[in-house]
C-alpha cells in the first residue's frame, strides 16, 4: 500500500444507537463493523461510553473477535475504561473527553491542564502494545503536552471547521481549516502521527483529506446516516473515492 494511502476509520457508535433506541439486537453493530471492513475502511471505530448510551461491552467482545482490521477504542480516562482497554489490548486507543451530559463529543482532550494524570494513565496502555491516540483541538499548546506525555498519534477535533461550512460561516470555516492545515504540520514535526474526525461529509472531507501530514480520517455519524439513503457500502464508497481524489 502506497505510503500516500490515507486511511479511513469507520465509527459504528450510531448502528448502535438506532439499536439501542428500540432495545434488542437489530440492527447489529457488528454486522455494520463487517460490511465497512469489505467496503474498503481500513479500520473501525467505537466508542464505549461510560453511560453505554450506544456500544456495549458485548459489542466490544465481539468487535474483538471478529475484526479483521483494527480496532480504534474510543475511551474516556477513567479506571473502568482502562481496566477494559487492557483486557482487550485493541490496536488503538483513543482518550476523548467525555461529559455525561452531551449528545456528542463537544471539543478535544484538555491535555495541558492534566499533563501529569494523563502520562501515568496512558504508560499501562503503551506497554501493553495499544497504539495511544489523544483526541485535541488544533491548538499547538494541547499538541505539545500530548507529545512531552507520550502519545503516539493526535486526532485534529474537525468539529468547528465542518459546522462553520456547514453553516455558511465561510470566513470563519477557513480560519479553521487553516488552523488544522498548521498543526497537522506542527504535531507531524514532533513525529506524531495525525488523524482527524468529526462532523466530516462529503462536502467537508477534501480539504482535511488533502493534508499530506493526515494518516488517517475517523468518520461515523455522517456515513450512519448517510446509509439510510444509499446503503453502507456505497455510503462508505463515495467517501473512500473523495479520500483518494484528495490525495492526488
Amino acid at each position: 500500500m502506497s505510503d500516500n494511502h490515507l486511511r479511513l476509520g469507520v465509527n459504528i457508535d450510531h448502528v448502535a444507537t438506532v439499536r439501542n433506541a428500540r432495545g434488542g439486537s437489530y440492527p447489529d453493530p457488528l454486522r455494520a463493523a463487517k460490511l465497512a471492513e469489505e467496503a474498503g475502511a481500513d479500520g473501525i471505530t467505537a466508542h464505549l461510553r461510560e453511560d453505554r448510551r450506544h456500544i456495549s461491552d458485548a459489542d466490544i467482545d465481539g468487535l474483538m473477535e471478529v475484526l479483521s482490521v483494527p480496532l480504534n477504542f474510543e475511551m474516556a480516562a477513567t479506571p473502568e475504561m482502562q481496566r477494559i482497554a487492557l483486557r482487550h489490548k485493541p490496536h488503538a486507543v483513543c482518550i476523548v473527553p467525555e461529559k455525561r451530559e452531551e449528545r456528542t463529543t463537544e471539543g478535544g482532550l484538555e491535555v495541558a491542564r492534566e499533563e501529569n494524570k494523563l502520562a501515568h494513565y496512558i504508560a499501562p496502555l503503551r506497554e501493553a502494545g495499544c497504539r495511544v491516540s489523544i483526541f485535541i483541538a488544533a491548538d499547538q499548546r494541547q499538541i505539545e503536552a500530548a507529545h512531552r506525555i507520550g502519545a503516539e498519534v493526535i486526532e485534529l477535533h474537525t468539529g468547528a471547521y465542518c459546522d462553520a461550512q456547514a453553516e455558511g460561516r465561510m470566513d470563519e470555516a477557513a480560519r479553521e481549516l487553516e488552523s488544522l492545515r498548521e498543526m497537522s504540520a506542527f504535531a507531524h514535526s514532533l513525529g506524531l502521527e495525525v488523524h482527524a474526525g468529526h462532523g466530516l461529509t462529503y462536502d467537508t472531507v477534501q480539504p482535511v483529506a488533502a493534508f499530506p501530514e493526515v494518516r488517517e480520517l475517523n468518520i461515523g455519524h455522517f456515513l450512519i446516516g448517510e446509509s439510510i439513503f444509499l446503503g453502507l457500502t456505497p455510503a462508505i464508497a463515495e467517501m473512500r473515492r473523495l479520500m483518494d481524489e484528495a490525495r492526488l
